[in-house]
């Protein structure tokens, strides 16, 4: 049965939770991933939703097996963080995102939803953000400009997003310029800097993703041909244009 399966006693007010899935430029796992190592994040819950792979995950030095889509909690930071080493597909987005919206509107989590906009970057990546309930307030409060061009997110995280604003739930989605190709950390890197550092009222040590930017990229570029061999599975935002 589908189900988010909560290992450890946690405390919550209202907390947010940054989303993690793999997508274009893996933005959103670079960004969940710096958070969980930097912040110590304690393992939380695992989810175990339908249509996820059936796979078990391990780390270098721990003999620990995980399920591949977990989230990491900071009680003291009201924080939640989804990490994932695997894509969704598309078959399973609906699903998944049915999955997730339930546990999300019991907990009172409001998501923070990361896509990677494949386009060129002039300069530093531009950040956009969307929102329904009181994520519009959020953004409100924030200096993240709104889009620029219509356009939508596909994928787990477009499933995810769309779920959580029929479902009449507080939900942010942060789209950014992004590498096509390969992982981006500087776009990881504004994500963190220009949103979750002021939804979450904290300050994020990110001089370690820019000077790792080269080894996170050749860590990360595996995955990222994988998601380019199936791009149909990527979370990405993409434009619609003028008259669609």
């Amino acid at each position: 049965m589908a189900h988010v399966e909560v290992h450890t006693e946690v405390e919550f007010t209202e907390p947010i939770l940054v989303e993690g899935l793999p997508g274009v430029g893996l933005v959103g796992k670079i960004a969940a991933d710096h958070l969980v190592e930097t912040l110590d994040m304690t393992h939380y819950a695992s989810c175990h939703c339908e249509g996820l792979p059936r796979v078990a995950v391990y780390s270098e030095g721990d003999r620990t097996v995980r399920p591949p889509v977990r989230i990491y909690a900071d009680q003291e930071r009201d924080l939640l963080v989804l990490q994932s080493d695997v894509p969704v597909s598309p078959q399973a987005a609906p699903e998944f995102a049915g999955c997730l919206s339930a546990w999300f509107g019991e907990e009172n989590v409001t998501p923070i939803l990361l896509s990677g906009l494949p386009e060129e970057k002039d300069g530093r990546p531009e950040l956009y953000g969307m929102g329904c309930g009181d994520g519009l307030a959020m953004l409100a409060d924030t200096e993240i400009p709104t889009p620029t061009e219509n356009g939508m997110i596909t994928g787990p995280t477009g499933a995810l997003f769309a779920e959580a604003c029929q479902q009449d739930m507080d939900a942010v989605g942060l789209v950014v310029q992004a590498n096509r190709q390969f992982p981006d950390p500087e776009s990881a890197r504004v994500i963190l800097v220009d949103a979750i550092e002021p939804f979450a009222d904290i300050d994020v040590d990110t001089d370690k993703l820019v000077e790792q930017a080269e080894e996170i990229a050749s860590a990360r570029e595996k995955l990222a041909k994988q998601m380019n061999q199936a791009a149909e599975e990527s979370t990405q935002a993409q434009p619609l244009g003028m008259y669609q």
